[in-house]
């Protein structure tokens, strides 16, 4: 371990530590959690448990209704967990450097700035990306027994589209690019710390919120009065109207039932029910947007905390 990288773990080493903490303090409970779970679903077939529609025996739906809260507590850790990262782990970087003027001694040895901020950035990014892995990967097992099912966890959950899988790991990475780029240009680590955590929030808030706006749902017709099919384990993006012509209409149009609902289509002219709906093989397009999105911004992050340390601006 050369002399950067040495005193790059010397101090980051407390935020690694409770890192690691925290992450035995989940598998622990997710084992015991896990295993009580795997002993009441372990000898039914649950193919006809999943989706809106399904119909479970009823120990699987108390264990779906006792686990789904701790699953949910999870994910919401899994979620929130980058902008933790962003704020204490990302932020006091370089930004506590900077403010302490340490960054002074640091930039004027001879292992020059790109070398001092790749391992200090490296090292960090390493531990992010193995906490945040470690975390998304016990809430998916803890969920994949129980996934899709009635009044459960569904894949479409933010809990669950945003806490696992590689989106996960990219937002922590994202939130460290962040948190290390505005402390290094806002010099002071508390205002950094806060600046952080609502960058690194809003971003996931705003691929959460919008994300249904970039993929485009399948459209399920049903012709007439024609029993609409059921969602199961899809996600619902709402119903539309169908014209001969092919148009789609509002469903506001006709918000009747049985022989009203007849009527009403009769008079618009209706000719059918268009059901739009993403499917549940939609996770991996929505994990792959979000990724390139986090992980698009973390680089051009990266990219810029580089050259401003390069120039060295301000600094020294």
């Amino acid at each position: 371990m050369n002399g950067t990288l040495r005193l790059a773990w010397r101090q980051q080493r407390l935020p690694a530590l409770a890192g690691l903490l925290l992450v035995t303090a989940c598998a622990v409970w997710v084992a015991v959690r896990h295993a009580e779970l795997a002993d009441i679903v372990g000898g039914h077939d649950l193919t006809a448990c999943k989706g809106w529609n399904g119909a479970c025996p009823v120990d699987v739906e108390v264990a779906v209704f006792d686990h789904t809260p701790g699953i949910r507590a999870l994910g919401t850790l899994a979620v929130l967990l980058p902008a933790a990262i962003g704020m204490f782990w990302g932020a006091p970087l370089i930004g506590r450097e900077v403010e302490r003027g340490t960054v002074k001694l640091a930039l004027t040895q001879g292992a020059g700035a790109r070398s001092w901020f790749a391992a200090r950035f490296g090292l960090a990014a390493l531990c992010a990306t193995v906490l945040s892995a470690a975390v998304a990967a016990l809430l998916a097992w803890w969920w994949e027994p129980i996934a899709n099912m009635k009044d459960g966890v569904y894949w479409f959950d933010p809990y669950i589209l945003s806490g696992t899988g590689p989106a996960a790991v990219a937002g922590a990475l994202f939130a460290l690019a962040a948190g290390t780029a505005i402390g290094l240009l806002v010099r002071r680590t508390l205002p950094a710390m806060g600046l952080t955590a609502v960058a690194v929030l809003a971003t996931t808030a705003f691929l959460t919120l919008f994300r249904r706006d970039w993929v485009t749902p399948v459209d399920r017709i049903t012709p007439g009065m024609t029993p609409k099919r059921l969602i199961g384990s899809g996600w619902s993006a709402g119903y539309r109207y169908l014209t001969p012509d092919g148009v789609q209409h509002p469903l506001e149009n006709c918000t009747f039932s049985g022989e009203e609902l007849r009527a009403c289509m009769a008079e618009h002219g209706y000719t059918g029910r268009v059901h739009k709906v993403y499917p549940s093989s939609d996770f991996w397009t929505f994990q792959a947007i979000d990724t390139a999105v986090y992980l698009g911004l973390a680089a051009a992050l990266v990219a810029l905390t580089a050259v401003l340390l390069h120039r060295r601006r301000g600094l020294v």
